[in-house]
């Protein structure tokens, strides 16, 4: 019960910003807010992309429409890819400060008990969570540092963030390249492409060596 209890308290935690600023940044940066913004700092625009991307850990930074932009500027491979490293980054981080944060830290919080059901539960489907989460609100950063806390094994960890991040990143960059306005068809191809892709490296030695 308690593993649950941490799962909802991390949820409650990363939705604070977006409750008291959540509409703030999506009156910001929807629509051409994001491009506009970027195309602000020129030649660098990437980078500070990557880096919105990273704080949508701690801000309620609208990424679709940070991948949208990124799109626009550099169009759908080199957007996406940006877009995908910065989603990779985010992740990464949620996962190593968690881990890091230490085994005993862990015990304390969901109690010896329920961790071992946890890392049970990521070592059999910790990374169909992963590469799923990556689309939803929220769950991104929850998921990230849930396996970093349980201490899921980091390869597998890094594939299924892999297999999250480079999808919805390049089909939102593909959307805003071609100025289309069909987000529902985007967060789809979002949610099912990556479940494909890790149902077919659980099937590669890539998988079964780690």
């Amino acid at each position: 019960m308690r593993i649950w209890l941490l799962f909802l308290a991390l949820a409650l935690l990363f939705a604070v910003p977006f409750i008291l600023f959540g509409d703030a940044f999506e009156a910001w940066l929807s629509g051409d807010g994001a491009k506009k913004w970027l195309e602000s700092f020129g030649s660098w625009a990437w980078a500070v992309a990557v880096a919105l991307l990273v704080g949508d850990l701690v801000l309620p930074v609208p990424a679709t429409a940070v991948m949208t932009g990124l799109g626009i500027l550099y169009g759908p491979l080199a957007g996406g890819l940006i877009g995908a490293a910065g989603s990779f980054l985010s992740g990464s981080l949620a996962y190593v400060a968690c881990r890091f944060a230490g085994r005993r830290a862990a015990r304390v919080l969901a109690g010896a008990e329920d961790l071992a059901r946890g890392e049970k539960f990521f070592a059999r489907s910790g990374g169909w969570a992963v590469a799923f989460s990556r689309w939803m609100p929220l769950m991104p950063e929850v998921v990230a540092c849930m396996a970093g806390l349980v201490r899921m094994q980091a390869a597998r960890f890094f594939l299924a963030l892999a297999c999250g991040s480079l999808p919805m990143a390049l089909v939102f960059a593909a959307l805003g390249h071609a100025g289309a306005e069909k987000p529902i068809i985007a967060l789809a191809a979002s949610a099912i492409i990556p479940l494909v892709l890790w149902g077919v490296i659980r099937r590669t030695p890539i998988y079964r060596d780690r």
